[in-house]
């Protein structure tokens, strides 16, 4: 059942026809009770009709025989007095069920008027379903399940006007109506009857019976029924068939980007799109997103090809240089040049540290849920915690620590590195001592921010000319550091390029003089993965600003 209806194709039809089927059964019941419902309302109304004819003229004194509706065809009437006893009735009648009494049988006398006296005790007829004293003593409005109507399968009429009798001449106002049926010369039919009350100036209480025939009724309703049986398959197996087809046709478009994606995947070529439909809808929508997902997957991919060959190659060169030294001072011990030996070991270490860093933050590291980070002490800490070196290096740089609203931090002079705090002045304390009682706090990793500020502050180390000036503050509701520097800045065109992989712009910025082009990368991940940014731009004096947001805790 499962696999036979597997495809949504399937699902679909089968739902559509199980809905379709569901509602024209509900609408088919309804037609034909409606229409069962009219007809005999119609049937009634033909019946009250007649039954009131006919009480109408005997309430006018009219002889028996001289009754219309009587030869009748298409209705049936009976009179019966207050014992049941019939007293006039159709023409060839040979029976009647439902309406209180049954027509005398062949050779029995019927009751033409001519001799008012006579007593119901010597009338041959006999009541249907009881004897006459049993019908005379029912209530008035009951239904016919008593005597003749028990006949009738409790479709019969009461007989019984009730204690109040109408004057003379009078025809009741009520009219009851049941169904039963009659035999007409041989043929018994079903009829809608109606029941009227008259008082006969001679005989006296009179109730009528006249019947319509049901036949039209029933018959009508079979033709409906038959058709119904007949186009409601056809309909549902229409129903099918266009389902089927409408949503094949919709779901081709799906089966063409299945197909292409099976052999993209089997290719492995990610140049490859999935078509796309010519339209608006979700299918449309559902194409346009699987190329923009190969278009990110064939990024990602070609990203990681390229930061395998860069970081390769930016290997390779350390690891020749560290082999060619120590095979030298293998060869010739008093050659071996031990301090370039270990300028290329840490220069490698630090690319492994880099490469680790990047392999993570891929992978998806980001910072601590819940951890919190006071940026302006660690801008400090980032400005003054570095190795001391010899005062007497050549160009000096002067790094100022600034907290919110511009306050200098710290003034130092510093050959090539930033000093140890001890070489802080002491008129900067005070402002420090102040920015740590207002800390400014962002949600994050500690280590990965001050990997963030230890490579801006490298980075602008090593092109300033004689400052740089590192300012956190607080804007917009977030937390702001500027590190800037008095160097020739960036070309606007590059200030992008930049913060790509292995990205070094000149010479100046090559093997020698800077890093492998990992650092400015490593930063705007990180800042990304905090919920930040980090741009470029360039300062009033002409050298590069680079500011870092985050959102404060």
């Amino acid at each position: 059942m499962n696999r036979r209806f597997g495809s949504v194709r399937a699902r679909a039809t089968l739902g559509a026809t199980c809905v379709v089927a569901v509602a024209l059964l509900a609408a088919g019941t309804a037609v034909l009770l409606s229409l069962r419902s009219s007809l005999t309302g119609q049937a009634d109304g033909q019946a009250e009709r007649s039954a009131r004819t006919v009480a109408a003229q005997l309430a006018l004194g009219t002889p028996y025989d001289r009754l219309s509706s009587l030869d009748d065809d298409e209705r049936v009437v009976q009179v019966v007095d207050a014992h049941g006893a019939q007293v006039a009735a159709t023409e060839d009648l040979e029976r009647i069920s439902g309406a209180g009494t049954r027509v005398a049988s062949s050779g029995e006398d019927e009751d033409t008027g001519d001799d008012p006296s006579e007593e119901p005790g010597e009338d041959p007829v006999e009541p249907a379903g009881g004897d006459a004293g049993e019908k005379a003593s029912g209530a008035p409005g009951e239904d016919a399940g008593d005597g003749a109507g028990e006949a009738a399968g409790g479709g019969g009429l009461d007989d019984d006007p009730g204690e109040d009798p109408l004057a003379p001449g009078e025809v009741g106002d009520e009219t009851r109506s049941g169904d039963g049926s009659a035999t007409v010369d041989g043929d018994t039919a079903d009829y809608r009857f109606a029941a009227v009350d008259v008082r006969d100036p001679k005989k006296g209480l009179l109730t009528v019976y006249a019947g319509a025939s049901l036949a039209a009724e029933r018959s009508a309703v079979r033709t409906a029924l038959t058709v119904l049986l007949i186009g409601f398959p056809l309909l549902l197996a229409v129903v099918a068939g266009v389902t089927w087809l409408v949503t094949r046709r919709a779901l081709r478009p799906v089966e063409d980007i299945r197909r292409e994606l099976a052999a993209i995947t089997a290719a492995a070529e990610l140049t490859r799109r999935v078509p796309e439909p010519d339209t608006h809808d979700e299918v449309a929508r559902l194409a346009r997103t699987t190329n923009e997902t190969l278009t990110a997957l064939e990024t990602s991919v070609e990203r990681r090809r390229r930061f395998v060959a860069d970081a390769s190659h930016e290997l390779r060169s350390p690891i020749a240089s560290l082999r060619t030294q120590l095979e030298v001072g293998l060869a010739h011990p008093g050659l071996l040049d031990v301090a370039g030996a270990v300028e290329d070991t840490v220069r490698l270490q630090r690319l492994a540290a880099d490469l680790l860093l990047l392999a993570r933050l891929d992978a998806g590291e980001g910072p601590v849920a819940g951890a919190r980070v006071d940026l302006a002490a660690l801008a400090r800490e980032e400005a003054a915690g570095r190795p001391d070196v010899e005062v007497e290096m050549e160009a000096d740089v002067t790094v100022a620590v600034e907290a919110d609203a511009g306050r200098s931090a710290s003034g130092r002079s510093v050959s090539g590195e930033p000093v140890s705090p001890e070489s802080l002045s002491e008129s900067a304390a005070p402002e420090c001592a102040a920015s740590e009682r207002s800390p400014l706090e962002v949600a994050g990793s500690r280590g990965q921010l001050g990997r963030v500020l230890a490579n801006l502050l490298d980075n602008a180390h090593r092109h300033a000319r004689s400052a740089v000036t590192v300012t956190v503050r607080r804007a917009d509701g977030q937390a702001v550091v500027e590190v800037a520097d008095d160097g020739d800045g960036v070309p606007e065109a590059d200030r992008e390029r930049i913060f790509e992989r292995f990205v070094r712009l000149d010479d100046a910025r090559g093997r020698d003089d800077g890093g492998a082009g990992l650092g400015l990368a490593i930063a705007r991940d990180v800042a990304v993965r905090h919920g930040g940014t980090l741009t470029v731009r360039e300062t009033p004096t002409g050298g590069a600003l680079f500011e870092l947001r985050l959102p404060t805790a």
